[in-house]
Formats: C-alpha cells, structure tokens, sequence
C-alpha cells in the first residue's frame, strides 16, 4: 500500500470514529449553553445503539434503526428536563441515573430479546459512500453540517442569542419575555436526541452490531470534548477530530506485523491511545475555556 494509500485509509475510520462524539458533544454544548448539563450521555448513547438495532430488526430498514436512537434519546432528554428544569432536581444524580438503567437495560435486552449475551449484528447494513481509500458514512458530512448550523444557530439567531441568555443570565432573561424554563427544556430534549442519534449510528453504521461495551466511554469523552471546545460547535467538531484521529492511528497502527510482533497485547495498549489523547488535549487546552455561568444550576423565580 503506498503512502497516499495509507493516509486515505487513516482518514476514513479516523472520520468514521469521531461522528459519534462529535455529535453526543454538539447537543451538550448547545444544552448547557441553555444552562443545564446531562452527564447521562453515556447512558444515551448505550440506550440509543440498542433501539437502533431493535428498530433496524423489526423493520429491516437502517434508516429507521438510526432514527429511533433520535426519538429515543429524545425521549430521556425530556426525562432529564423535566427533573432538572421543572421539578429543580439534582442534575448530575438524574445523568447518573441515566447512565445505570442504561448499564443494566442494554445487557439484559440483548440477551432477552435474541438469546445472546455478547454482540447482535445488524440484520441490514447502513448505505456507505464509497471512495478508494475505503467506505466513508454519510454522517460524517452530516455532522459537519450540524456543527456549522449550530454555531450559526448559536451565534447570529434570536434562538441562539435567547439560548446563551438563559444560561449565562436566567432572571434578566426572564424579565425580558423570554421563558427560561421552556427555552431550557427544548435545548435538553435537543442536546439528548443528539446523544442518541450518535448511539444508534455507532450500532447501526459503524459498527454494525450491538454489544454492552459499544459506547466505551464516548459519552464522557464527549463532555470532556464540550470543556475543550469552550462550547464552540466548531472547536467541538475539532475536539472529537483529536479523538477519531487517535482512534483510528491506533488501529492503523494495530495492522503493523512488526508493532504487534514487538509490543504484548498491542489490542489493549492501543485502545487506550484515544483517551489518553483526548484527555491529554482537554488538560492543556481547557483550562483556558469559560463556562456558561448559570450551567447546572436550577432557575427558581423569585
């Protein structure tokens, strides 16, 4: 394989890898700039592949598969806004919950459902664009997409401009009509429904399968990714580049004979190497970030 070769194959499951973080970080910046954080999105995601595979069974059609991890995640954005906005709960206790009936709904289901208790493949495979390097998804322009609108969305609409207000000053937006507590709702729903959409592309795309393991921390490198990119779509499309890239060095990296000949259990080593990075990347850069000022704390109207 020449060097070209080699660097159109890096690239291709590099973008492959980063669609699912890149949107899981795209709905959380935009929910906490509205001021409410859901660090359920491991458990949204993991939720989100499950019923992307369920719905892809039942129908055999992908493109229903991927949509219900949308209306699903959905689904527990509104639970989470409605603990967190309407009855001022706890938000990070209602993401912690979120994440353990995920940890033990996914496991049980596989096996209750098809009798299996490691991994269910997809009975149809997702449509892919095919280039000499390899097969690239859809979502991966899509997700550039959606980062580019919603910066623009963010930035230089009313909506945008209503959302940053509730998070960085909720009573002086309330006093100018705009209602917190909907406006916060709305974000939430949308910032979940994002989660899960990643969670069912992970299942029904790139993957292909479902397995309890599938998310393997996605959900928290993502909020990490929101930190780094100091809720900027744009840096946050960015931030999960970093991420994909060292997922996909890594596994590039894996089909080296002498690599694997030389390190012992190389599959373990490498699959550390994405976080690490991540991580790595957040500590040096996202000290610098500001946080919406209002995020994870309740409204209460005096």
């Amino acid at each position: 394989m020449s060097d070209l070769s080699q660097i159109g194959f890096l690239s291709i499951i590099s973008l492959n890898a980063m669609v699912p973080v890149a949107l899981a970080a795209l709905g959380e910046i935009f929910a906490e700039k509205a001021g409410v954080v859901n660090i359920g999105l491991e458990g949204v995601m993991l939720v989100g592949a499950w019923f992307g595979i369920y719905a892809t069974w039942l129908t055999f059609n992908p493109f229903v598969g991927i949509g219900m991890g949308f209306v699903l995640g959905a689904f527990f954005g509104l639970i989470h806004g409605y603990i967190s906005v309407y009855l001022k709960g706890d938000q990070i206790i209602s993401g912690v919950g979120i994440n353990l009936f995920a940890l033990g709904f996914v496991p049980f289901s596989i096996v209750a459902v098809w009798g299996v208790a490691g991994a269910f493949s997809s009975p149809v495979t997702f449509p892919l664009i095919l280039t000499p390097w390899g097969q690239l998804s859809y979502w991966v322009p899509i997700t550039f997409v959606v980062g580019v609108v919603l910066w623009y969305v963010l930035q230089k609409t009313r909506l945008g401009l209503n959302v940053r207000a509730t998070g960085e000053n909720p009573e002086a937006a309330d006093a100018v009509g705009i209602n917190v507590e909907r406006l916060r709702l709305f974000a939430t729903v949308f910032g979940s429904a994002l989660a899960g959409l990643a969670g069912s592309y992970m299942s029904v795309d790139l993957n292909g399968a479902i397995t309890k393991e599938i998310v393997a921390g996605r959900g928290f490198i993502a909020l990490a990714t929101v930190v780094f990119s100091g809720w900027n779509p744009l840096l946050g499309i960015v931030g999960a580049l970093v991420f994909g890239f060292a997922q996909g060095g890594s596994i590039w990296i894996s089909f080296n004979p002498a690599i694997r000949s030389a390190i012992p259990n190389v599959d373990f080593v490498l699959s550390m190497v994405p976080y690490i990075a991540t991580l790595v990347v957040v500590t040096a850069l996202g000290a610098r970030s500001r946080v919406p000022k209002y995020v994870g704390i309740p409204y209460k109207r005096e």
